[in-house]
């Protein structure tokens, strides 16, 4: 079980400034936490492979395929800067 003081040595560990209330709910909520671990700690999981998640996931994912947009004067227009058929924007690249 953790005591009001590990709570206070983990609070200046973590530069955190707790009130007399704080320490007292952290250390109720800590402690259940705490119990909580040792529960699980006692599940004899040898037979369970490590996994990352619950579930499987697989990324869905389309071809890009190039399609150029129908109104392109109408983006240029837009722009606060153009120069030609393109954007104009500030260089942010050093000439050294």
């Amino acid at each position: 079980m953790i005591d009001r003081e590990q709570v206070r040595k983990v609070a200046l560990l973590a530069r955190l400034e707790l009130t007399p209330e704080e320490e007292a709910q952290f250390t109720t909520q800590l402690g259940s936490i705490l119990d909580y671990i040792q529960q699980l700690s006692e599940l004899d999981v040898s037979d369970v492979p490590p996994t990352t998640r619950a579930i499987d996931v697989s990324n869905v994912t389309r071809e890009d395929e190039l399609q150029p947009y129908p109104d392109r004067e109408a983006i240029l227009q837009s722009a606060p800067e153009q120069e030609g058929e393109f954007f104009k924007v500030p260089k942010i690249l050093n000439a050294e």
